[in-house]
């Protein structure tokens, strides 16, 4: 009889992390290196390879190989804040208690609930004689100490990437006790971070309810507040808060930035002075002041304010991202070498990193190198996908749902139901496909207000879809169909309602969220007499250019070439959807090339549309003095020109996975000249 062979099954990753640890925890640092290293064999790049075996190493007396594990686990994830704790331990036991300081330092920063890297700043400052601040690291340990463990688990999971668990952990703990501060406004950032900032706002709100004079809590609901584009609302926060101490850097900085969001240029600017007579050389306020200055139209002073930034800071990579993103600048030959070594560097956060990525990208496009700069715009699109949750499959069993709930005879059902409001002229698509200039040619016109990218209507698709996005993912748009008429029309004026804080006198106003394309089913049964305009560009010159584009948020489709090619042919799927099921001519396509061939003619098509008179104004957009605060605010400040056409072709040969992604949609396209 042949022997029986047993089945034997390798230990999962999970089981390979916990014996690693037991193991360290036990003192067999030899069985736990040894794990580690079967963990990078399996995936050189695994963060908790890398961590379990340079704290293995450090054990082992190793100092070089702890030292080689730390940097590329930085590099891997630099602002995972047990690297730069683990750092610090080994730097400590090196007998270099600065450099160990700094890196406890930078663990807290990443990651707040550090305990390990607070009682070691204490000590370390203690021995260095600076008995004040190491009281304060001192007071940051007991507050964390004595969060209920929930809570610092919550904030684990939160700084080291798991938001979904930390949202889980927060909301069993808020069942618990539903007026703990702290939970609710760790619950708020985990919203704020998933972009619901409507459930932020009013979680805050209630926290504040209960605790007023809670500084944190309200610092935090003015960013929701601007998040959600309440800038009146977030105003007034910070000029509470600066009444309070009109000294105080941080509320000047905040009144500052809020001022400059409600468009108050002049006071925001002289709020960032008197920052800067406090804190001379602070690179965040610089470069906000700088920020301030090119929205204002004031370009060259926002170039001294983002040098002054780096000349204080040469790491800040806000401000080096802030240059290119002017699009008219240049880098010089040295401050390319300055980025280049910068992206050596071990301590360089995770941010600086993208910003400087996509900052060398500009600027070797700038010089003709279009490998160089294809690599940096590659790595800073691969950095950014570690950040996000998004899928091209999900994306596209959204659009599916849109095509089969939102029918036409849906769409007939329920027509002329909602508010009758013609105020608003939406104008969608994806981004960087020439919405700026016709929102730049429409707010030139002595009847429309040009506003911002708003996400109102996103906000009330978010209602709509109510709390079981797991079991019930396509309650919107399936629930269009049950609303009522005073549904429809309570939803199309408190769009309008909400939305009125963000215009002036005109009769009518833009909103050019390119994401509400999504919801034309949803506008058009709310705000039957709306305009929409669909802003189109040639694919490739549309998705290179999103591509190489650093966005806030929101667009986290444009990190990947393939993720871009396939979001813009399942978009001009569901816009063929909408020609489909609305009815005729309900929204003028605007092809941006015919823009670049026949302004004038455009122009007039598009007034007519808009039911407009001709005003040469619209002719002239470059004349127009406004504030406008996307990428395109330089190039709409200037005559047409067609700078932007065929850049993408300096690219091609890296182009395959966006070409392939676009499929037949490159073969319908004449624009593309392929």
């Amino acid at each position: 009889m042949s022997p029986i062979m047993k089945e034997t099954t390798s230990p999962s990753r999970a089981d390979q992390i916990k014996q690693a640890q037991v193991a360290l925890q036990s003192g067999r640092f030899d069985d736990a290196a040894a794990l580690a290293a079967a963990l990078l064999s399996q995936d050189r790049e695994d963060q908790d390879g890398h961590y379990l075996a340079a704290v293995a190493a450090r054990y082992l007396g190793q100092s070089d190989a702890a030292n080689d594990h730390i940097n590329a686990l930085k590099q891997i994830s630099p602002d995972y804040g047990r690297a730069f704790q683990e750092e610090g331990h080994l730097l400590r036991q090196l007998a270099d208690p600065e450099g160990a300081l700094r890196a406890f330092q930078n663990a807290t920063r990443c990651n707040p609930a550090l305990t390990a890297s607070w009682q070691a700043q204490a000590d370390l400052l203690n021995a260095a004689g600076r008995g004040p601040e190491a009281a304060q690291a001192l007071a940051q340990l007991e507050r964390i100490k004595a969060l209920p463990r929930e809570l610092i688990a919550v904030t684990n999971h939160l700084y080291e990437g798991r938001i979904l668990r930390a949202e889980e952990i927060a909301r069993a703990f808020l069942r618990k006790s539903p007026h703990h501060i702290e939970g609710m406004r760790l619950l708020a950032e985990i919203g704020t971070r998933l972009g619901v900032h409507e459930d932020a706002d009013f979680l805050l709100e209630t926290a504040l309810e209960l605790e007023p004079e809670n500084i944190q809590l309200r610092i935090d609901h003015i960013q929701v507040l601007r998040k959600r584009q309440k800038f009146s609302a977030a105003l007034q926060q910070a000029k509470a808060l600066l009444e309070r101490d009109p000294q105080n850097p941080v509320f000047l900085s905040l009144f500052a930035i809020e001022s400059m969001q409600a468009g108050q240029y002049e006071t925001a600017l002289e709020a960032f002075d008197q920052v800067l007579a406090a804190l001379p050389e602070d690179p965040a306020t610089l470069t906000s002041r700088g920020h301030a200055l090119k929205t204002y139209g004031r370009s060259e002073d926002a170039i001294a304010s983002y040098r002054s930034a780096l000349e204080a800071a040469p790491n800040y990579g806000d401000a080096w991202y802030a240059l290119a993103n002017l699009k008219t600048f240049r880098f010089s030959d040295e401050e390319i070498a300055q980025m280049q070594a910068l992206q050596t560097a071990t301590d360089l956060s995770f941010m600086s990193r993208i910003h400087i990525a996509f900052a060398l990208g500009k600027a070797y496009e700038d010089q003709g190198n279009f490998a160089r700069a294809f690599e940096n715009y590659e790595h800073g699109n691969r950095l950014k996908r570690r950040q996000t949750r998004y899928t091209t499959e999900q994306m596209l069993a959204e659009f599916e749902a849109q095509k089969r709930y939102v029918t036409a005879d849906v769409i007939a059902q329920q027509s002329g139901k909602g508010c009758n409001a013609p105020d608003p002229i939406f104008i969608v698509g994806l981004p960087r496909a020439g919405s700026t200039l016709i929102e730049q040619i429409l707010a030139s016109h002595s009847q429309v207000d040009g506003t911002l990218e708003l996400p109102n209507i996103l906000s009330l698709a978010h209602r709509l879809r109510g709390r079981n996005l797991v079991s019930d993912r396509d309650r919107y748009p399936r629930i269009l169909s049950e609303l009522s008429a005073e549904d429809l029309t309570a939803l199309g004026a408190d769009y309008i309602e909400n939305t009125r804080v963000h215009r002036q006198s005109a009769p009518f106003f833009t909103d050019k969220m390119p994401n509400n394309f999504r919801h034309i089913g949803l506008i058009h049964l709310i705000l039957p007499n709306a305009k929409v305009i669909d802003a189109r560009r040639a694919p490739l010159d549309c998705c290179w250019s999103g591509f190489k584009q650093l966005f806030a948020e929101g667009q986290e489709f444009t990190y990947g070439l393939a993720e871009i090619g396939s979001y813009y042919r399942a978009y001009v799927d569901l816009m063929d959807h909408w020609t489909q099921v609305l009815p005729a001519n309900r929204v003028l396509k605007v092809q941006h090339e015919d823009v670049l061939s026949d302004l004038e003619g455009q122009v007039r098509r598009i007034l007519d549309y808009c039911e407009l008179p001709f005003e040469q104004e619209c002719v002239n957009f470059h004349e127009t003095q406004r504030a406008v605060r996307t990428a395109s605010s330089e190039q709409v400040r200037q005559p047409l020109n067609r700078a932007g056409q065929n850049q993408w072709r300096a690219f091609e040969s890296y182009l395959t996975p966006l070409k392939e992604a676009l499929g037949d949609v490159l073969e319908q396209d004449e624009g593309s000249e392929l």
